[in-house]
């Protein structure tokens, strides 16, 4: 092939949400799908996923998901693909007994219809610090008694992620400590 020549002016470099790596400071876009490991060694079936939905967005080194998570996915880049086991340390917590608390079914956040809720639902519940998820343990005509652990304390979680992106957080992001803050 004499007289050929090839011409790389036209390769761009990838964008930079393809390249950076997961660090604090940076928000991470990633999905997961999430499921119990029991005692034995058996795992449950999935109990939350976002494939098929947004994916999640996060703002690292700010502890805004459980803590294994954050180290699990600290140094990975978009297109990494990867399976975290947490124990419940690691995780949610050990549960702790004596939780309950009685909440009037007002202070529920998109309280579902009475038929719905029952022993086993979980629900939000409005606190000073934002909404959490608890499980209802009793359902009465106008308060239910939830457990205040949270669901998945005392469980060891297998978390199959999908990194998606990473990029920069901006100042503000940072100093509200999550990100699309405005």
């Amino acid at each position: 092939m004499s007289g050929a020549s090839v011409s790389y002016s036209h390769v761009q470099e990838p964008p930079e949400h393809l390249t950076k790596r997961v660090a604090k400071d940076h928000v991470v876009a990633f999905h997961y799908a999430l499921r119990e490991v029991r005692p034995d060694g058996t795992v449950s079936h999935w109990l939350e996923s976002s494939f098929g939905r947004q994916p999640l967005l996060y703002l690292h080194g700010h502890n805004n998901v459980v803590p294994g998570l954050e180290a699990g996915l600290d140094g990975k880049k978009a297109g990494d693909q990867l399976s975290v086991t947490l124990s419940p340390e690691q995780a949610y917590g050990l549960r702790t007994s004596n939780e309950v608390l009685r909440v009037p079914i007002k202070h529920l956040a998109q309280a579902p219809a009475a038929k719905h809720l029952k022993p086993g639902v979980i629900v939000g519940v409005k606190t000073n610090k934002g909404v959490r998820n608890m499980l209802v343990l009793k359902a009465g005509k106008f308060n239910v008694d939830v457990d205040t652990n949270h669901p998945y304390a005392g469980r060891t979680l297998e978390y199959q992620i999908e990194i998606l992106g990473v990029r920069t957080a901006t100042e503000r992001e940072v100093s509200q400590r999550r990100p699309g803050a405005r």
